[in-house]
């Protein structure tokens, strides 16, 4: 029987020897973390003064000091600086499988071997057909109807091109509706679709965007009336006019909040009598909710038409129903993805798929029940220093103090001093959030990351000067 090269070289016993050997090395010098570190005296400066460098270059300094080694454990992360510490926001998202994944470590290996560093448009391996196939077969499980998957290097990129598909198939629209409130990226087009002024300041009108208010726990059914009328309203006042809405069924980069079933329910049945697509951003949702997607969560299968991922998955993808199959030339990119992102991305789903994430009773809602509880009992202790909602599943996050940005910042600046690398979320009120990555935390883990929040906010709110303007 022939075989090919590939399999030939994957299957030397001088690889398999390498694998053995690099695997080893790696757990030995894992076994080293163990828990929070502090800096080392010996590398603070040259650390701090990279830190500084690097934000020169790139023209803003960053929003934490935060250099990786390029080691880790699981949610621990070892700085430049020596110190290790828990990351409990992965790159916003990206890390869901944590630091040093052994699968990961794999992936990376069988990546290094292949002869081709970029995925794309006209070179491409077996990789993109069996990451189609494993993505496709998630999305579909519960009739979804998603035929086809177009793949590119970020979030942002799959809602452009998923607006793309949508004016393409509802020309000549050219409007688009969105919830206050959400994020859709930082595109020149998204930029408008985002529903943060300040981040199009200078930037030219590109496309124009009507906002519906998004749904509100304390007031289901009058969320519900008022943001079916204010759809009806601009549909009215734009007959024929909009491609498509674009859904955050939790908006994560408000703050986690999440919506309700019966509220897009409601919606998307008055976008699908006008014959407006029903496009569900799913970057940061997709496998931090109690069901691989959050259109499954909220058991919307039967009423999406584009869905986009990304974030974990490091391949970001467009998936779409057959009435939105584009053109030639419609979609194009010269890279689509790294070949060792379409290999950890293919662990990540096999992930999703084998362990007990989903669920009532799985473990994104065991992650977000053991913080939530440490939360109330804070607020209830602390009142005026922490307060929820505090998300859904994964996607955890909390109000400090007043909610300004000075006091969010101020938290996440003393969580990572304590140990803790968190991320701001969110204006008006501005909020901490925790994008945990699930199947490598223990509850040890939860509750050493929940003390540290305990400690900081009894600190109470943050004086003058604390944190740089």
């Amino acid at each position: 029987m022939s075989r090919l090269s590939a399999d030939i070289l994957r299957t030397d016993p001088r690889v398999r020897e390498a694998r053995r050997l690099l695997a080893g090395a790696v757990g030995d010098v894992q076994a080293r973390i163990t828990g929070i570190r502090a800096p080392d005296p010996a590398l603070s400066v040259q650390a701090s003064e990279a830190v500084q460098r690097w934000g020169e270059l790139r023209g803003a300094p960053l929003a934490l000091p935060y250099l990786g080694s390029g080691v880790g454990r699981g949610p621990f992360v070892e700085l430049a600086d020596g110190s290790v510490k828990y990351d409990m926001i992965g790159g916003i998202g990206v890390h869901f499988l944590g630091h040093g994944h052994p699968l990961v470590l794999q992936a990376g290996l069988d990546a290094a071997l292949e002869d081709m560093a970029m995925q794309g448009n006209l070179q491409q391996t077996s990789l993109a057909l069996s990451f189609a196939e494993e993505l496709l077969g998630l999305a579909n499980a519960r009739g979804a109807g998603l035929d086809h998957v177009f793949f590119t290097t970020s979030g942002a990129m799959a809602n452009e091109n998923a607006l793309k598909l949508a004016f393409h198939r509802h020309r000549p629209a050219d409007r688009i509706l969105a919830f206050e409130g959400g994020f859709a990226g930082r595109t020149l087009a998204l930029a408008w679709v985002t529903d943060r002024p300040a981040y199009r300041e200078g930037l030219p009108p590109t496309v124009a965007v009507d906002y519906v208010p998004f749904f509100e726990p304390t007031d289901p059914r009058g969320s519900t009336d008022r943001a079916r009328a204010a759809l009806r309203a601009h549909l009215d006042r734009y007959p024929g006019r909009h491609a498509a809405m674009v859904f955050e069924l939790v908006q994560g980069e408000r703050g986690g909040f999440p919506g309700d079933g019966e509220f897009f329910r409601v919606l998307m049945a008055e976008l699908r009598d006008s014959g407006v697509a029903v496009m569900v951003d799913e970057v940061q949702t997709f496998g931090r909710t109690l069901a691989p997607f959050a259109f499954q969560h909220y058991g919307l299968d039967d009423l999406v038409d584009l869905v986009t991922v990304g974030k974990m998955t490091l391949v970001c993808a467009t998936l779409f129903r057959e009435a939105y199959r584009p053109p030639t030339g419609l979609l194009s990119q010269t890279f689509t993805g790294a070949t060792a992102s379409f290999r950890v991305g293919l662990a990540v789903l096999r992930v999703l798929r084998e362990s007990d994430l989903f669920g009532p009773d799985g473990g994104n809602a065991r992650v977000h029940l053991r913080l939530a509880e440490r939360f109330e009992q804070m607020e209830c202790r602390m009142p005026g220093g922490i307060r929820g909602p505090y998300g859904i599943g994964a996607m955890v996050a909390f109000t400090p103090f007043d909610g300004s940005a000075t006091a969010a910042r101020a938290v996440v600046r003393r969580l990572f001093e304590a140990g803790v690398v968190a991320f701001t979320a969110g204006h008006a009120p501005c909020r901490v959030r925790f994008l945990v990555p699930t199947p490598v935390v223990s509850y040890a883990d939860l509750d050493a990351v929940a003390d540290r929040v305990e400690a900081v906010i009894a600190q109470g709110p943050p004086g003058e000067g604390e944190v740089p303007p």
